[in-house]
């Protein structure tokens, strides 16, 4: 499919412009702070590649749809691209440039070797029938061709996608390979269901890894998880699996918000009973019996210890800021701070783990999806849950580490540690030609 330019109406999106306002602001304080070369700056400050691909697609009607799709690859310099496919009507241009490059940060920091990339599909996937949207993902995946590869840029679920979408990009990359070469191309996604290659345990990775965070933080600072009281926005994968191993270990879960609404209930949600309501109420946390409906607007204002973002970008500003109660904000989701409402947080000595940080423990299960199918290996849930904890153990000690030496917060020590990583492989290597 011909790459083609961005519609004019796209560039209307003041938010996702502000998002890419926001990883640039974050790179350039960390850029300053560590004296990043000029020259290496300047490629890190622009993409290697946009794809943007606008494909038709039969509906169940017989009609024709129109829907565009986006591919941004930031940086590669240790490895193939990596990071998730979205289906949201926010996705665009934009969007996808910020998102990349905070993957490219993410794999950095997380010492796996890999680049950043994302992109999506806009769409509202509530819209659409399971069969639309199987043939939405295999004509979006037959559209980017070959600008995906097991060793060139590897997507995976994020926003609205799940195993299931991923299983049908793998079938359908595979489909157009050689016939010799079609199972050694099982790895060109991860997140894969766990019949189909995918890694046990890969769907609570980004959950457990935000959870997992927490738990070093609080015995960094000598702080006691139980009795603590939190609340999640968005009771997804990441919102639910963070949830769940916060609740063993005594913390309360008091108010979730989701797209429909906001839950609150100071006494305590029991987080498995509200994912069972969820599963027969359309996805939706409103109306759990054993919680009262809240204002949404007022979500941030709830009175807890911890937060937890885990939906999209650009949830906390300065408008809300100044009412958030928590002591720490734990990012699941990716960009959920922007700029100035964390420097108003900062300020009051509220404590911000980073999304490079907190939300990585998706994709270091990515990397051990893609080592299991690339090596032919099986791993037990046991064994990966054991790696993941030493992974991010590593992770966070060194952030925290650099940010008590240095003296300056999580986000601009997590973003100096990936971005040196990434200096360091410019100087060995040098500037082609």
């Amino acid at each position: 499919m011909t790459t083609m330019t961005k519609p004019k109406e796209k560039s209307k999106k003041v938010p996702l412009r502000g998002m890419m306002e926001n990883v640039m602001e974050q790179f350039n304080s960390a850029a300053d702070h560590i004296d990043l070369h000029p020259n290496i700056r300047k490629i890190l400050s622009i993409t290697n590649n946009e794809i943007i691909v606008h494909f038709p697609v039969k509906m169940d009607s017989g009609d024709v749809e129109i829907f565009t799709g986006y591919r941004v690859q930031h940086n590669n310099a240790l490895g193939p691209y990596k990071g998730g496919l979205r289906y949201h009507p926010t996705v665009d241009i934009d969007a996808a440039r910020a998102l990349a490059m905070w993957m490219t940060w993410k794999t950095s920091l997380a010492g796996l070797p890999y680049g950043g990339g994302k992109g999506g599909i806009q769409l509202d996937p509530s819209k659409y029938s399971q069969s639309e949207l199987e043939r939405i993902t295999r004509r979006f995946t037959f559209a980017l061709a070959d600008n995906i590869g097991p060793e060139h840029d590897i997507p995976a679920p994020d926003v609205n996608t799940n195993s299931q979408t991923m299983a049908w990009i793998a079938d359908t990359y595979m489909s157009t390979r050689p016939p010799a070469e079609r199972t050694a191309n099982q790895h060109v996604v991860t997140g894969k269901p766990d019949g189909s290659g995918g890694l046990e345990g890969r769907d609570r990775a980004t959950g457990y890894g935000v959870f997992l965070n927490i738990k070093f933080w609080a015995a960094r600072t000598n702080v006691e998880l139980k009795g603590k009281k939190f609340i999640v926005q968005g009771f997804g994968n990441v919102g639910y699996w963070a949830s769940h191993f916060l609740e063993k270990e005594g913390a309360k879960l008091v108010a979730v918000q989701d797209a429909f609404g906001s839950i609150e209930n100071q006494k305590g949600i029991t987080v498995e009973d509200l994912f069972e309501y969820t599963k027969s109420n359309k996805g939706s946390i409103v109306d759990f019996p054993d919680a009262e409906n809240a204002d949404k607007d007022a979500f941030f204002a709830t009175d807890c210890d911890i937060c937890i973002p885990a939906a999209l970008g650009n949830q906390i500003t300065k408008e809300n800021a100044p009412t958030i109660k928590a002591t720490l904000i734990a990012e699941g989701a990716n960009g959920p701070t922007n700029v100035e409402g964390e420097q108003l947080l900062l300020k009051r000595g509220v404590t911000i783990i980073p999304d490079i940080l907190c939300n990585s423990g998706g994709v270091v299960g990515s990397y051990f999806e893609w080592l299991q199918n690339r090596n032919g290996e099986l791993w037990q849930l046991d064994e990966v849950i054991a790696k993941l904890d030493k992974k991010m153990k590593e992770s966070f000690d060194k952030v925290y580490e650099y940010s008590e030496r240095e003296g300056m917060d999580l986000r601009t020590s997590a973003f100096c540690i990936a971005i040196k990583r990434i200096e360091k492989a410019y100087i060995q290597r040098g500037i082609f030609p």
